[in-house]
């Protein structure tokens, strides 16, 4: 397996020092949550430009740290990688912990990602269980039971943990992440590569394309978010999100009545089980600005923090009344 994977294995950015630095290797991970790989590697080396180490990103502003983050999603991910960094250089004496449990205690890491760094940083037998490893394990072993329940998900992570080596006989981090690029390219959901596969003789499954066996997903909502497009002097109106979901990230101003007509510009994008439909409307000044409302200079619009629906939703519309940014807003 482990040859397979030196032989075979992509050339990813992450995976050029070794060991592995825990912080390329956190940064790496929460990044691939919920995103794919080509899309992550640009952003990536970005952002170790931008933040080379946790002293780095620890004195660096929120806003700062979401602007670099934008376009990526789920920002979350971003508060809470800086929140590690200040966690690691303010309480840990700028030394990364390699117990798990420490690992865990983190911001915004839980077990698999704590399983990750423990053994691609510290070569720890302790299998980062993410839907690669679910997948190959399922298939290998021809488990039969949904695997995106506790049970399973317990079963699962049991079987990879008997494939670990010792800890003095070494190669964990090695044989795990063999696992997990046998899952990306070979062991794929549609279409595997069985001929291809290094370890096709231990495969107990017959047809592998009926595994993992998932839980029926929910139903998708539909939902509308009507926002107002309002411009004066070269300035655009757009508000700071207060919520958890998109915190210290600016928009169009919701509007706080739906509104009816042609819009300026439309668009549609997921969020989790959600599909929603963002109408953009012309909107009258207002005679007072709320608390997380600003004007923002049409030429400082690509310096902030823009979620990524509104940003396309601004591109339009800039385009469409032939206004100038400088550039646009990518």
């Amino acid at each position: 397996m482990t040859d397979w994977f030196l032989d075979c294995g992509r050339e990813l950015p992450w995976r050029t020092d070794a060991p592995r630095d825990p912080y390329r290797v956190l940064v790496s991970e929460l990044m691939l949550q919920q995103t794919q790989v080509a899309t992550v590697i640009d952003y990536y080396q970005r952002w170790m430009v931008r933040f080379p180490d946790f002293a780095t990103l620890a004195a660096a502003s929120e806003s700062d740290v979401l602007h670099a983050w934008q376009g990526l999603g789920y920002y979350s991910r971003a508060r809470n990688l800086h929140a590690a960094a200040r966690v690691v250089i303010d309480k840990m004496g700028g030394v990364f912990p390699q117990e798990i449990e420490q690992i865990r205690s983190l911001p915004g890491v839980g077990p698999y990602t704590a399983a990750a760094i423990a053994t691609f940083a510290f070569d720890q037998p302790t299998p980062p269980v993410d839907g690669n490893i679910i997948r190959v394990t399922a298939r290998l072993c021809d488990y039969r039971k949904p695997v995106d329940t506790a049970a399973g998900g317990h079963d699962l992570r049991s079987i990879a943990q008997q494939w670990q080596p010792s800890l003095e006989e070494g190669g964990a981090g090695m044989l795990n992440e063999a696992l997990m690029e046998l899952g990306a390219l070979i062991c794929t959901p549609r279409a595997p590569r069985c001929s291809a596969c290094p370890v096709r003789l231990f495969c107990q499954v017959q047809e592998p394309e009926t595994l993992p066996i998932k839980r029926p997903p929910p139903k998708t909502v539909e939902l509308d978010e009507h926002c107002g497009w309002i411009v004066h002097q070269g300035r655009v109106l757009l508000e700071q999100q207060t919520g958890k979901r998109w915190r210290g990230m600016w928009k169009l101003p919701l509007l706080t009545e739906p509104h009816s007509g042609e819009p300026l510009a439309a668009l549609r994008y997921p969020f989790t089980n959600h599909r929603v439909n963002l109408a953009v409307f012309p909107a009258t000044t207002p005679l007072f600005l709320a608390e997380n409302q600003q004007w923002i200079p049409l030429e400082q619009l690509e310096t902030i923090a823009i979620t990524a629906p509104h940003r396309r939703a601004l591109n339009q519309l800039i385009a469409q009344q032939g206004l100038t940014t400088g550039s646009t807003l990518d």
